[in-house]
């Protein structure tokens, strides 16, 4: 079975995976395997003086997970996304 590149992935634009690249993360298989929670603290770390957007990284990550938009997450499912992360808004 092929793994699928992360830019064939919802959500996950050339600057995204790039990002996942430099944590080496992937493939649709390596995301699936760390999760978004996971691969956002990387990312996060990677780039601690920077603030990541929510939307753009966590909710997209989750997303391309679950193979919809971000933008379709429920409330609930980002509020468990947070506070899994330990972020508050």
């Amino acid at each position: 079975m092929k793994k699928k590149s992360l830019t064939s992935l919802q959500n996950i634009g050339k600057t995204l995976a790039q990002k996942l690249n430099d944590i080496d993360i992937r493939s649709e298989t390596d995301l699936k395997r760390i999760g978004s929670v996971k691969a956002y603290k990387w990312l996060q770390n990677k780039e601690p003086t920077k603030k990541l957007p929510l939307c753009y990284y966590l909710y997209s990550l989750e997303g391309a997970i679950l193979n919809k938009d971000w933008r379709e997450l429920t409330e609930g499912e980002k509020e468990q996304l947070r506070t899994q992360s330990g972020l508050q808004l």
